[in-house]
């Protein structure tokens, strides 16, 4: 475990390319699964996403028999409770975040901020300041991914080689890779992406419709909750696994 609490953002310029949904199953793979002491600050104003998917969450364990054992077997396993997810605007949320560190009993190892997909709104520079890592998801689509790699270049330029900042690195990762396309389209962006001297990591995620799911009543099988880890038979092939650990390593837990 780490003596300073680490901040870490997923975070990308584009919507809808799976921020909010790698924070929560990294809060929730290194929180139930490894141990880790986590705490996520849900910054993504007005919707508030994640604040809302453990509303979620939680009317689903008290109205099902199913997930109220698993609950209950799980938190008893852990003698912890499920880690807490603070509201906050982007101005206010590394002082929400460092106030939660200062009066929580345990130490805190991870802080996971969500915050808005534009470096337009208020007080998200100064929140990416702030961050220890940075790691932004990126699709083979021509615009999102040049709207990505302008926002990647820009936080590298403003933050990253900054003496001032805390910030230590921005990764790229691959995200919804369809193994039918051509492999040379990956070769082309990839170069692109090394030239103008961004990380990109090893570990890509395919495209698959298990990480849009949530609880659900008649459905067992957990993949994307804010209370429960992803299920182990549903991380196979997923490559959600590969990915936090490459994170863990990129971050040194």
């Amino acid at each position: 475990m780490n003596s300073k609490t680490l901040f870490v953002a997923f975070s990308t310029q584009k919507g809808g390319v799976g921020k909010t949904t790698f924070t929560v199953l990294a809060a929730s793979y290194l929180h139930y699964l490894k141990g880790y002491n986590v705490a996520v600050v849900d910054c993504d104003y007005p919707q508030h996403s994640i604040t809302a998917m453990r509303k979620r969450d939680s009317e689903l364990v008290n109205s099902n028999q199913h997930y109220k054992l698993l609950a209950y077997n799980q938190f008893k396993a852990l003698n912890k409770k499920a880690y807490p997810i603070l509201c906050a605007t982007s101005g206010d949320a590394i002082t929400i975040a460092s106030e939660y560190i200062k009066n929580h009993a345990n130490e805190i190892d991870i802080v996971f901020f969500d915050l808005p997909g534009t470096v337009n709104s208020e007080g998200v520079i100064g929140s990416l300041a702030s961050m220890d890592f940075i790691f932004t998801p990126i699709t083979a689509d021509r615009v999102v991914l040049e709207s990505t790699l302008s926002f990647a270049m820009t936080i590298n330029n403003l933050l990253v080689h900054n003496e001032e900042f805390n910030l230590k690195g921005l990764y790229l990762f691959w995200n919804q890779v369809d193994k039918r396309e051509r492999t040379d389209l990956y070769e082309v962006y990839e170069k692109t992406i090394s030239d103008l001297e961004l990380n990109l990591m090893t570990t890509y995620i395919p495209d698959t419709k298990r990480y849009k799911k949530e609880l659900f009543g008649d459905k067992p099988s957990i993949f994307r909750s804010t209370l429960f880890p992803a299920d182990k038979r549903l991380m196979r092939g997923s490559n959600l696994e590969e990915l936090i650990t490459e994170i863990g390593f990129i971050i040194k837990l």
